[in-house]
């Protein structure tokens, strides 16, 4: 078995192809090849989370499952076991803090790719942190923006975020929630806050959202009246349903019926369903993480290190 440090997912994976791998995934009709039971969750001390995904798909021939750890204290922390579906052997050992990263921002960029007007100047993104990092260094990679705005949580940690940024060639602005909402043309929220970051009624028409931080049915990163304004994709009805927040809560409460839910990625990749009609629709993506994405991605990783 092959123990695969952190610095080897980051040096060998191409994120261009993760974006390619993660597209072609959810373009194909999965439902035959496909094993991906939803997520198993499990509240640990101290208001930590254990997740568990697994994943078998027969076209790759290969299975796996991720740990992750979510934590106040130490944040997002992952493991990724790959499998081979025959022998039931362990092929890898990942860690997977950076695969989940990537993976993540990869599937934001093939949504914002499908989902996004073409003409688009503005990148926001709410949160200062390891997924925030990725969405920036990411989403350039299929849209040609000339502003960069990030509103963080009022730490202190922004200025240095932001001279991260820029030493990577990213200019990346401090801003307000206000401003960062009305004047991005794609926002991201990569945070983990349990409530609203914006007033959705800030939106202009012509935005595209992803929302990727929000993972449980009592937290949400976007309000009522951003998902009431969106059109509405997921990354699946089955991980959506069990977790996403943004959705469950407007559910919930009666401000959106479940057909609001227009459509899932592989729905949208595939061309069996429209995202965006219009220039002016808003449209927004939520995911809460899907185990096909991580299982596409090591793959990815594993090949390149067979074939150094």
């Amino acid at each position: 078995m092959l123990f695969i440090r952190e610095d080897q997912v980051r040096r060998l994976v191409d994120p261009d192809a993760v974006i390619r791998a993660i597209g072609a995934a959810f373009t194909r009709d999965y439902s035959e090849s496909l094993r991906m039971p939803v997520r198993t969750s499990l509240e640990l001390a101290g208001g930590a989370v254990l997740l568990l995904m697994p994943c078998y798909d027969s076209e790759l021939g290969l299975g796996g499952v991720k740990t992750v750890t979510v934590s106040p204290q130490a944040g997002v922390q992952a493991t990724y076991e790959l499998v081979d579906p025959v022998s039931g052997k362990a092929l890898a050992h990942m860690e997977a803090n950076w695969l989940t990263d990537l993976r993540t921002a990869a599937t934001s960029a093939v949504a914002t790719d499908l989902l996004a007007r073409s003409e688009v100047e503005t990148l926001g993104v709410f949160g200062s942190g390891r997924l925030a990092l990725a969405h920036f260094t990411i989403l350039p990679r299929v849209r040609k923006f000339r502003r960069y705005l990030v509103c963080g949580s009022g730490r202190s940690d922004v200025e240095q975020f932001c001279a991260r940024m820029t030493g990577q060639g990213i200019k990346v602005e401090p801003a307000d929630a206000e401003t960062c909402a009305s004047e991005s043309d794609v926002i991201c929220t990569c945070t983990t806050s349990p409530v609203a970051l914006f007033d959705g009624r800030r939106l202009r028409p012509g935005t595209h959202l992803n929302l990727v931080g929000a993972f449980q049915p009592q937290t949400r990163e976007a309000d009522d009246e951003t998902i009431k304004r969106a059109r509405v994709v997921v990354d699946t009805y089955d991980g959506a349903l069990g977790g996403a927040g943004d959705l469950l809560i407007p559910l919930r409460n009666g401000s959106i019926a479940r057909d609001h839910i227009i459509a899932d990625l592989h729905e949208i990749a595939s061309g069996k369903k429209a995202g965006r009609t219009r220039a002016e629709d808003i449209t927004l993506f939520k995911s809460v993480g899907c185990a096909l994405e991580d299982l596409v991605t090591a793959e990815l990783v594993y090949r390149r290190v067979l074939d150094r």
